[in-house]
């Protein structure tokens, strides 16, 4: 019984011009038994409010990637396919307007009803972007939050990575068919995912790469999390619509502020002149909902001060006289008086010890 259930939520699923909201009204309108829209006939059909191409496939639906859909399901206990009926279909999901009728699993599938936060930003992220990402998500994984991300490069790959320092709780939500690794340059961390976390997709198996799929992906980010914590965001970055769809979705927005010279930082800085909350420190957050889930950070593992770290004076002053802007060499010897051949081998020495790293443009920037 179950296996004729999914089989018709596939088909109405590859329906012509059904998407998700559509999909969940004929769904109420016949009490959940998707199976009678493909025993009515056209008339009826048409009553429903569906178009003669609609109604010419529900009559005469195309089986073969369905069973093939069916089969994949059968190949290992790790895959699931859930619909809007299965009681392990996630809460906080359901209850978006657009919730996707269809979900495919590979993983763990018990993480889909944990208490989540998406970490989301930049592909092109700076290196420390990358290195707080990491740190922020291995903090809040730790602390009993499930880490949901996009599995894109940048950002959503290091908040993944994190989450598997920590407690391996990590979800990803793909733009491609679950049977498609995008970019081949994550191949590894995908299967890292499906092993100790999940990926889900909404789309079809199969579905390519395709750029109207990720703003839809996004939705999926957002709708799982309780809250959402953008990295580093450019003005026109994907993680502003990831942001927007959270706020609309009444979820919380954090925003982790950077240099207002750093073009990777704007974004970040649009959204907490919009009202996102800023946090400098994962604690930040617990704070914040923790609260509401029970949890207590106990302790951090973020990066202790740099003051804290053992340093010569001399290194010491030099740290303070770069800032935490990105700067340059012969700016540096104008505010040290020191030769660039004694810079050079200072910032070697302070680079070697993770203070400081290299910037595009000749540029350095402190850690």
């Amino acid at each position: 019984m179950f296996k004729d259930d999914l089989r018709f939520h596939l088909a109405l699923d590859r329906c012509p011009g059904i998407g998700p909201v559509h999909f969940k009204a004929l769904l109420l309108a016949h009490n959940n038994h998707v199976e009678t829209l493909f025993q009515m006939d056209a008339q009826d059909l048409s009553m429903c409010g569906l178009k003669a191409e609609q109604i010419s496939y529900i009559q005469n639906p195309d089986w073969a990637p369905i069973e093939q859909a069916l089969t994949w399901l059968d190949q290992d206990p790790r895959h699931l396919i859930i619909t809007l009926n299965d009681p392990r279909y996630p809460k906080l999901l359901k209850e978006i307007h657009d919730a996707p009728p269809v979900l495919y699993l590979i993983g763990r599938h018990e993480l889909l009803n944990t208490p989540q936060i998406a970490i989301v930003g930049s592909r092109n992220c700076t290196p420390g972007g990358a290195d707080t990402a990491q740190a922020f998500a291995r903090y809040l994984s730790n602390s009993g939050m499930t880490i949901t991300s996009g599995m894109a490069l940048g950002i959503d790959k290091h908040a993944h990575l994190g989450a598997l320092q920590g407690s391996g709780n990590t979800i990803a939500v793909i733009g491609t068919g679950i049977d498609r690794i995008y970019p081949s340059r994550n191949q590894k961390l995908a299967h890292q995912i499906a092993e100790e976390g999940l990926i889900i997709s909404e789309f079809q198996l199969g579905t390519q790469p395709n750029s109207a799929n990720f703003p839809k992906r996004n939705r999926l980010i957002s709708g799982l999390s309780l809250a959402i914590l953008v990295v580093e965001a450019t003005q026109k970055s994907g993680s502003l619509i990831t942001a927007r769809l959270g706020l609309e979705q009444g979820r919380e927005v954090f925003a982790i502020p950077g240099s207002i010279h750093n073009p990777q930082a704007k974004g970040c800085h649009h959204l907490i002149r919009s009202g996102a909350k800023l946090v400098d420190q994962a604690s930040d957050i617990i704070d914040d909902i923790g609260s509401l889930l029970g949890y207590v950070a106990e302790k951090t593992d973020l990066p202790e001060d740099d003051a804290s770290n053992p340093l010569e004076q001399e290194y010491q002053d030099l740290l303070e006289l770069m800032g935490y802007d990105p700067v340059s060499l012969d700016t540096m010897v104008e505010r040290s008086g020191l030769t660039i051949e004694q810079l050079s081998s200072m910032l070697l020495i302070l680079e070697l010890n993770d203070f400081i790293q290299p910037a595009p443009g000749g540029l350095y920037l402190r850690c």
